[in-house]
């Protein structure tokens, strides 16, 4: 792991594709412009629909189709690595898809994949939400090498379940591209980040959608980068934006020094 500034990109996504893949590759020349190294999208960057079946239109076989097209070439063309929020995937089920993130190298090499494994469901007054009519979970954790350290990968409601995280061991950078909804943003968005960066004494990188968008919607934002100790970094409250901080391995290092609780776990 190599000191480095990282990008989280916050959008407040249309509800057609291609709005959505400029305002993307407008915030990652922004990001690689200002310094950035690796730049992090928002769950669902390509679209925010009226319905969330509007999304399966834009599915993809996996390999090919205009998202993958487009963040391999933004990943060669401003020669940055790519956590690319999620993309619709193809499955053998026609009436579901896979919501995966996908990490592209700075030649634009596709080196992960990790499939959203954990279905968001809520209900209140105002809205309802249930992704298991659209989406099929994936089945496995997925952490990779960069040259920013070990990066775990997850998405959105993953994030409250800490034992996705333990089970991949230790990690210098976890990954929540995500899109929350208001009510559960304001009780539990930072709570949750900082948590995860607690317990695994790692960087917590948080793009998110935030604002109210063409279709009605609106999403909580607050994209956040969180340090070791659990500290945040940086944060953009609504809106179009690059949220950037540095992420150092003598930090993590140091904050494992003084408070060694991953070598002090018992289960």
């Amino acid at each position: 792991m190599s000191k480095a500034t990282l990008a989280a990109l916050q959008m407040v996504s249309a509800a057609a594709l291609e709005p959505n893949l400029a305002a993307a590759e407008r915030l990652l020349a922004a990001a690689a412009a200002a310094g950035a190294k690796l730049a992090a999208l928002p769950e669902n960057f390509y679209l925010i629909g009226r319905d969330e079946r509007d999304k399966l239109a834009l599915r993809e076989p996996d390999g090919a189709g205009p998202i993958q097209a487009f963040l391999a070439a933004a990943a060669k063309r401003h020669r940055l690595w790519i956590v690319g929020g999620t993309a619709p995937i193809s499955c053998a089920d026609e009436r579901r898809m896979r919501s995966a993130c996908l990490v592209f190298d700075d030649a634009g090499r596709r080196v992960a994949r990790y499939d959203k494994m954990h279905m968001f469901r809520f209900e209140s007054d105002a809205e309802r939400h249930d992704e298991s009519r659209t989406l099929e979970p994936g089945s496995q954790a997925v952490a990779l090498e960069s040259p920013f350290g070990r990066l775990a990968l997850s998405i959105c409601y993953d994030v409250r379940f800490p034992e996705l995280y333990r089970g991949l061991g230790e990690f210098d950078a976890l990954f929540v591209p995500s899109a929350f909804t208001v009510p559960t943003g304001r009780a539990h968005w930072e709570l949750l980040l900082r948590a995860r960066a607690v317990e695994n004494q790692a960087y917590v990188v948080a793009p998110a959608q935030g604002g109210l968008h063409p279709s009605g919607r609106r999403t909580w934002g607050h994209s956040m980068i969180v340090d070791p100790w659990g500290e945040v970094l940086a944060c953009r409250d609504e809106g179009e934006g690059v949220v950037l901080a540095e992420i150092d391995p003598e930090r993590v290092r140091a904050v494992r020094a003084a408070l060694p609780a991953l070598a002090n776990r018992r289960l």
